[in-house]
């Protein structure tokens, strides 16, 4: 990969990590949880300490950090492996990054936090509406991630033989 590419992806995945922060909130007013994954990784991170000694900023930078990796992931593994244009693909890999998450990011970050979610919510109260509400903030990280590197001319990987 080189520097220019890697940039560009850096920039991309935070871009679209803020992007689905924004979608996080504002699906609120549509009926959907605020998922706040910053404070849900703050949290975690407090848990196993006394005391709280990380603040939000070390949430959201966790955060921000594995929207970053989430992108390099798919310019330097994925992108020439899922088939489609720019949008088609943006709404794969976000149904993908929600597959895990439910399965199993959530399930055992949650555990880490002395908390149970289940196997995709299922031990919470809203299992369908947490389900749809990651759903929907994943796929816009998608698509404006793969929109950002369209944009920015990155197309994955160079190979060379």
């Amino acid at each position: 990969m080189t520097s220019k590419t890697f940039i560009r992806t850096v920039v991309a995945g935070f871009f679209a990590t803020f992007t689905m922060t924004i979608i996080s909130f504002l699906q609120g007013g549509f009926g959907l949880p605020v998922i706040d994954v910053g404070h849900i990784l703050k949290e975690t991170f407090n848990n196993v300490h006394v005391g709280e000694p990380y603040s939000i900023l070390w949430g959201n930078l966790a955060y921000n950090i594995v929207g970053i990796i989430l992108a390099l992931i798919w310019v330097a593994f994925l992108h020439e492996r899922i088939p489609g244009n720019w949008f088609l693909k943006g709404i794969i890999y976000g149904i993908i990054i929600s597959i895990v998450a439910g399965a199993f990011v959530s399930p055992l970050a949650m555990l880490a936090g002395g908390d149970s979610v289940g196997l995709f919510y299922y031990d919470t109260w809203i299992p369908f509406r947490i389900l749809i509400a990651g759903l929907t903030m994943h796929i816009g990280y998608g698509l404006v991630l793969l929109l950002c590197l369209k944009v920015a001319g990155v197309n994955g990987m160079v190979h060379r033989v």
